[in-house]
């Protein structure tokens, strides 16, 4: 032991310590740099004429800042509607997702019923079904309710997650049971226990999956595309699709889109980010 200890202070030790610690973050910025590139090179592509976006050998920076892209963009595409409709699909989606996931997590954790782990497994088996198998028969369902064409079809879908009622069934099962006994002592009943002691005690979780589920549907491309024809219905993502075209597509101003679509991202997870960090640690989902 005195010998271990000896090595701890000694210089050798706080040299191979340094080293270690700097070639970690070393990695770790160059990992950082690798992933931000593509957002540099897109909010840098937006100030270029396409022929500079797509000249050969890549060139970062542009001859000329043109400005006037935004302009075009925003002159082109209806975007102030865009924006309404994706916050509106967003924001209902959100809502929905976190009161049906997290009752249905609720029930799942805490209460005491037959056959509820068999009930979790095979519902938590559903993820492994992708969703292009799942596409045909919900479109048809979507159809048949009337809802193609109808902000319904991206908003109802949405409210239910399998991954959302797995994440928050792990971190309500971190929750003490405690808490709960002493409550129903109190007189709660399960309706005041969700909201007073779950809802409560589960801040990170449910921030969490608001950032997911946010990111999820703003950025949701595909959805949108299957049930929205009329163009005063579109999503910004759909929006960015008017700038390709069969022959011609203007990469410059759909660049203009793009950084426009992806600032309300950053700025959210940017707010959200602690709670984001801390969510993921405190739930079973961590790697």
């Amino acid at each position: 032991m005195t010998v271990r200890n000896d090595y701890k202070t000694s210089g050798a030790y706080r040299v191979r310590k340094v080293v270690r610690l700097s070639l970690t973050h070393f990695f770790l910025a160059l990992v950082s740099v690798t992933m931000v590139l593509p957002f540099i090179w897109m909010i840098l592509s937006s100030f270029k004429t396409d022929g500079e976006m797509l000249a050969v050998p890549l060139k970062w920076l542009p001859t000329k800042w043109l400005w006037q892209n935004y302009v075009t963009t925003f002159e082109m595409a209806p975007w102030g509607l865009y924006f309404f409709n994706t916050l509106k699909i967003t924001v209902l989606s959100i809502v929905l997702q976190v009161f049906v996931a997290s009752t249905a997590a609720y029930a799942l954790s805490r209460l005491e019923y037959k056959a509820k782990n068999v009930v979790f497994i095979i519902y938590l088996s559903t993820m492994m079904i992708p969703y292009q198998v799942t596409m045909i028969p919900t479109f048809s369902i979507i159809r048949d309710l009337g809802w193609i064409d109808s902000h319904l079809s991206l908003i109802i879908p949405g409210a239910f997650s399998v991954f959302a009622v797995f994440m928050l069934r792990q971190f309500f099962l971190s929750i003490p049971s405690e808490l709960e006994d002493a409550a129903m002592i109190d007189g709660c009943g399960y309706p005041r226990i969700y909201f007073e002691i779950i809802m409560k005690n589960s801040k990170p979780a449910i921030m969490t999956l608001i950032l997911f589920c946010f990111m999820g549907t703003w950025n949701d491309f595909l959805r949108p595309m299957l049930y929205l024809n009329k163009t005063e219905l579109w999503t910004m993502s759909l929006g960015l699709s008017k700038f390709k075209g069969n022959y011609v597509s203007m990469w410059s101003n759909m660049m203009c889109g793009a950084v426009v679509t992806t600032i309300p991202v950053i700025v959210v997870f940017l707010f959200a980010q602690k709670y984001f960090i801390e969510g993921i640690v405190m739930s079973g989902i961590k790697g």
